[in-house]
């Protein structure tokens, strides 16, 4: 085949340092703001993004020529370095994230889930939300080492 056809969709998770609630009502619409200006840099779209205080979700659709190691790092680096300059020294990500595939035909799922965070964690932590979705994804977990 000639030419190369792709659509990937990620649905990527990870959380502020130790789940400190490190994100502030106050600037939370600008870091989604921000965060979509770091994916639109690599030539990728920032379809929903939504959290907590401690965590945030993040849909988005990317070209092969990105890996998913160089956009998440992108990402928390570029967004930890903005709330730096910010004047929030304390602000810091998790090392870690997960990052799962979607299909086109859950996309208007997972971007319903993404967009109600605030009330599904009413009810459940970011620990246990962050478990099912890796044991969804079929992924083994690893406790030891799954928390910083």
């Amino acid at each position: 085949m000639p030419q190369t056809y792709t659509r990937l969709f990620f649905h990527a998770v990870f959380s502020t340092k130790h789940r400190a609630a490190l994100i502030q009502p106050a600037w939370e619409v600008d870091l989604y703001a921000y965060i979509g200006g770091i994916i639109r840099n690599r030539r990728a779209e920032l379809l929903v993004g939504g959290g907590t205080e401690d965590h945030v979700h993040l849909l988005m659709r990317w070209p092969t020529t990105v890996t998913v190691a160089d956009m998440l790092r992108d990402i928390k680096t570029n967004s930890s370095l903005w709330r730096h300059q910010s004047g929030d020294s304390a602000f810091a990500w998790q090392t870690g994230y997960g990052c799962f595939t979607v299909c086109p035909p859950m996309l208007d799922t997972v971007r319903q889930y993404i967009a109600h965070q605030k009330e599904h964690h009413k009810t459940q932590s970011f620990q246990d939300e962050f478990r099912e979705l890796v044991l969804a994804h079929g992924l083994e977990l690893d406790e030891a080492h799954m928390w910083d």
